[in-house]
């Protein structure tokens, strides 16, 4: 069965008509003209009683239970609400501040949610409920005038039975009858479910907690943020191979060949020999160029052995000498690996343009199996710090969206240490010891 009432009037019809969904709208509208009814007379018995007695403090009493009103109809919608709306809707109430019905009272005649609570019996009160009951009490009325209809002329076929617009007598009564009983019964499952959604939607909007709808928003932003690094992910993994088995390859061709050409014309004139010597210095110039950048995309190294041993060549060829110490337990996530590795190699690009260090030591491990912990100490003159701009900041930012954060330790004189922790799941491709490397 479909999860929600509108995706079941989206799908099939015939599903929809053999669903649950009608009965559970029909049971809700018929429920929610009684609890309206009843609400109607206690906010008109309330509110009159009350202003009669205002000098009197049984008056004062009556008004303030008009204005809480509220909190026990709204406990009853929320439990009515499961008929038509399968995700619990909680209140926002806060524990009373002090003992007794004063500190209750207190407490919730200053939240938000009282009021918004009141809001809605009003409305159920005075608007709401009749259109339920004209809904609901419409449809099967019509349904069960037509069925009697049929049933009095299949009896007995000398009654002339009036159908909506024409009459008819004997089995022709019946038959139009019943057609017209099917028909109304569609129309109004139809109607009546959506009638039912539609007050459902208001009821869940009043009666909601904001912190529910905040939650469900922040979940949605996460599941949104999520996509598009996955995106972002497929993407790079084309780029990479696009450049590694296309522009690479036949630069390495173009290479070989100049080699060839090279030794074939090593008799000709010296400004053509000049000239391929040129040209193969180029290609293998251009070769370089781009297999760095095919690396700094995604390091195959880190593709195929995992973070340690990535972060080890990182440190090798670090122009400040770097010794790495990571412990993991396994393969980690592709954008958690990902993520940590550039973060890295980007807090030794700071190291290397800021801290004048002659030292650095990059440690890791797995803290309880569920966040990926990184330091970056070095021994420079400190002083650094997250600015808006600054390299610190973007780095930052690329943990942020594997929901990772960024900590910075940097005292004038030193040590400066850059902590990462990035949230995540170990991987099941074979364990990793202690690896260690310098450079």
């Amino acid at each position: 069965m479909p999860s929600t009432p509108w995706r079941a009037m989206a799908g099939s019809p015939l599903r929809f008509l053999g669903s649950e969904w009608p009965w559970r709208s029909l049971a809700y509208l018929l429920s929610g003209s009684m609890l309206g009814s009843a609400c109607m007379v206690a906010v008109a018995a309330l509110a009159l009683f009350g202003i009669a007695l205002a000098l009197m403090v049984v008056g004062l009493a009556l008004l303030a239970g008009l204005a809480v009103i509220g909190v026990p109809v709204a406990t009853v919608e929320r439990s009515r609400l499961r008929l038509i709306d399968p995700v619990p809707v909680t209140g926002a109430h806060r524990t009373p501040a002090g003992p007794g019905p004063l500190g209750w009272m207190r407490t919730r005649l200053s939240e938000p949610a009282t009021w918004r609570e009141l809001a809605y019996t009003l409305l159920l009160s005075a608007g709401l409920w009749p259109i339920d009951l004209l809904v609901a009490g419409g449809v099967l009325v019509l349904i069960g005038g037509l069925l009697f209809a049929a049933g009095a002329a299949l009896i007995n076929p000398e009654t002339e039975a009036t159908l909506l617009v024409f009459s008819a007598t004997g089995p022709r009564a019946t038959a139009v009858a019943l057609l017209l009983a099917s028909l109304v019964a569609v129309a109004g499952a139809y109607l009546v479910t959506f009638v039912a959604a539609g007050h459902a939607v208001i009821a869940r909007t009043l009666l909601g907690s904001r912190e529910e709808e905040l939650g469900a928003q922040v979940a949605e932003v996460s599941r949104s943020r999520e996509r598009l690094v996955n995106a972002f992910a497929a993407e790079r993994r084309r780029i990479e191979r696009d450049l590694h088995d296309g522009a690479q390859q036949r630069l390495v061709s173009l290479t070989m060949k100049l080699g060839i050409v090279r030794v074939e014309l090593r008799d000709a004139g010296d400004d053509l020999a000049a000239l391929l010597a040129g040209a193969h210095e180029d290609a293998k110039r251009a070769l370089v160029e781009l297999r760095e950048i095919v690396n700094g995309v995604h390091p195959q190294l880190l593709t195929d052995r995992g973070l340690p041993p990535a972060l080890t060549e990182l440190a090798r060829r670090s122009a400040v000498p770097a010794e790495v110490e990571v412990r993991l337990p396994g393969r980690l996530p592709d954008d958690v690996e990902h993520a940590a590795y550039f973060a890295v190699s980007e807090a030794l690009t700071n190291v290397v343009k800021h801290s004048h260090a002659a030292h650095v030591r990059i440690s890791g491990r797995l803290s309880d199996d569920v966040v990926l912990t990184l330091e970056v100490e070095d021994d420079g003159v400190g002083g650094a710090a997250v600015r808006a701009g600054g390299g610190l900041e973007g780095l930052a930012d690329r943990l942020a969206v594997v929901n990772g954060t960024l900590t910075v330790s940097s005292p004038r004189g030193g040590p400066t240490v850059v902590g990462l922790a990035i949230p995540c799941a170990p991987g099941a491709d074979g364990p990793y010891g202690m690896t260690t490397g310098a450079a």
